[in-house]
């Protein structure tokens, strides 16, 4: 009678549409802009849900959320099917980058406790100041989630991380022209967005 080893814990077996993720994202570190859009879309709200979790704030979780999967198209040679699903890979990306903004935010909270002090008090306006500026960030972020993959990903990568158009078509595989097409149309329809002409 023949015994055979004990085999090891399994890991999870992983369902179609994660394996579909991971295919995807495999195909984004081939520099696949169109498999990134899949992979937006198919994470970008458990992303935004770990986020909003962390940091109890809605527009601040919208900001980390763009931030990961930013850093999702410029990292995705990273990922490592054999160790773990595509999703779990982002999700502790997105934990990560969470909890880093918590400690951000405490840490400037405190820097701001102590010039208060210092100052004793902050004049009505720039109080006043503060506030429309962080309502007017978190409405550029609700209007950039509004458009369409191939026009916020050449904006998020023009404006939130400083490349030039030949940076941006290069990154994305696409023709500058091309680029800088949806790069307007974007432009224009954040400004109607925000209540521009």
């Amino acid at each position: 009678m023949s015994h055979t080893a004990p085999e090891g814990p399994r890991p999870p077996e992983r369902s179609a549409a994660d394996r579909h993720v991971d295919d995807l994202l495999v195909r984004v570190a081939q520099g696949d802009e169109r498999a990134f859009v899949g992979v937006y879309d198919a994470l970008v709200v458990p992303v935004m849900g770990l986020a909003a979790r962390i940091l109890r704030d809605e527009a601040q979780a919208e900001e980390v959320a763009q931030d990961v999967m930013i850093e999702v198209w410029r990292k995705a040679d990273r990922f490592r099917p054999e160790r773990g699903a595509a999703k779990s890979w982002v999700l502790t990306l997105a934990h990560r980058r969470a909890v880093e903004r918590v400690r951000s935010v405490r840490a400037g909270a405190e820097r701001e406790r102590k010039a208060a002090q210092l100052a004793h008090q902050t004049p009505f306006d720039e109080v006043v100041e503060a506030v429309e500026e962080r309502e007017e960030r978190a409405q550029v972020y609700r209007c950039l989630a509004g458009l369409g993959n191939t026009q916020r990903l050449p904006l998020v990568l023009a404006y939130y991380q400083g490349m030039t158009y030949a940076e941006v078509a290069e990154a994305l595989s696409t023709p500058a022209g091309t680029v800088k097409t949806r790069m307007r149309t974007g432009l224009r329809r954040l400004r109607v967005c925000m209540g521009g002409d």
